[in-house]
């Protein structure tokens, strides 16, 4: 059996429930939340009115406390920023936030084996599902946990959120299970393999949302008007292209390239390093900003002290 799992516990989770929950969040960020089902999921970036990308969520409609409700989880760094930014935009709506951070436990299961160890711990199938896409199931007798199709790592993966006093058990399970127990330096390995954008570190509140190389995903472009909407719509649709975008990186021989570190094509600055790793599997790997001109996978770039980097491409798909 071959799947990592990864301690996610510190991601910052806030709830929001009563009946406008669904609509507030539709109206002030730039997905498609409100017709979202139970047992659902998907990204979203809440923007300023230019578009840049304040606060980023994985949004999810489950069922908390006997009600349906709206989970965002976000980065730990985010929480105490994403929730006055919602506060800020509450008016009249019949809408309560809830800090569930504390209370609940999280892990992420990622690898080709990732589905047969989880049925194994649940001695029980489980459905296909899409991504984002969620069910509960319990193992054991009691421990009850959401179970969440979620694929950052490139790979088969699952998250797995129980209230902490299950974590324990849970964890047991899955190790006995087949599961091998990953390190926040291997999870951080692999979403940059994977080209996953990390708030914070990837980007911030200074980035246009369109470069992050989400909007396939992230980016409801039919429903009415949100903040950011207008310059969204207008690099859609007027410049025919955006000028910068997120793409994984291939290093030459095994030197770290720091974040920060700019790369050049000639005299001409093409592009920009945010994160980078040694990959057991790829040797030195990173991602970041590439101008339009040095998109194509195979561009050749350097970095200013002369090492040779290779435009890869954009995110990995899950396999």
């Amino acid at each position: 059996m071959t799947a990592l799992l990864y301690d996610r516990s510190t991601l910052g989770k806030l709830v929001l429930t009563g009946p406008d929950a669904p609509g507030f969040l539709n109206n002030i960020s730039t997905n498609d939340i409100k017709p979202m089902p139970l047992g659902a999921g998907c990204e979203t970036f809440f923007c300023d009115a230019r578009a840049k990308a304040l606060f980023f969520a994985v949004v999810y409609h489950v069922r908390f406390a006997g009600k349906n409700a709206m989970w965002l989880e976000t980065v730990p760094s985010a929480v105490a920023g994403l929730q006055k930014h919602l506060d800020k935009f509450l008016i009249a709506e019949q809408v309560e936030i809830y800090d569930a951070t504390a209370d609940y436990a999280q892990f992420h299961l990622a690898g080709p084996d990732a589905a047969a160890i989880l049925e194994r711990a649940l001695a029980d199938k489980i459905p296909t599902l899409p991504e984002f896409y969620h069910m509960e199931r319990t193992f054991g007798a009691t421990a009850t946990a959401n179970i969440r199709r979620h694929e950052p790592l490139g790979t088969t993966g699952y998250d797995i959120v129980c209230r902490t006093g299950y974590a324990e058990g849970i964890q047991a399970m899955l190790t006995d299970a087949g599961a091998t127990i990953g390190t926040p330096e291997d999870y951080d390995i692999r979403r940059i393999e994977a080209g996953t954008p990390t708030p914070g570190i990837d980007f911030d509140e200074a980035r246009f949302v369109m470069e992050i190389g989400r909007a396939a995903r992230a980016v409801y472009y039919q429903k009415g008007c949100f903040p950011g909407q207008e310059p969204i719509v207008m690099a859609r649709d007027r410049t025919g292209r955006i000028n910068r975008s997120f793409l994984r990186l291939a290093v030459e021989g095994n030197e770290l390239v720091p974040s920060g570190t700019k790369l050049m094509s000639g005299e001409t600055e093409a592009g920009l390093v945010t994160s980078s790793a040694i990959s057991p599997r790829l040797g030195s790997v990173s991602v970041g900003y590439v101008g339009w001109k040095f998109v194509e996978a195979g561009t050749k770039l350097t970095t200013p002290n002369g090492v040779a980097v290779t435009v890869v491409g954009p995110p990995t798909e899950a396999s």
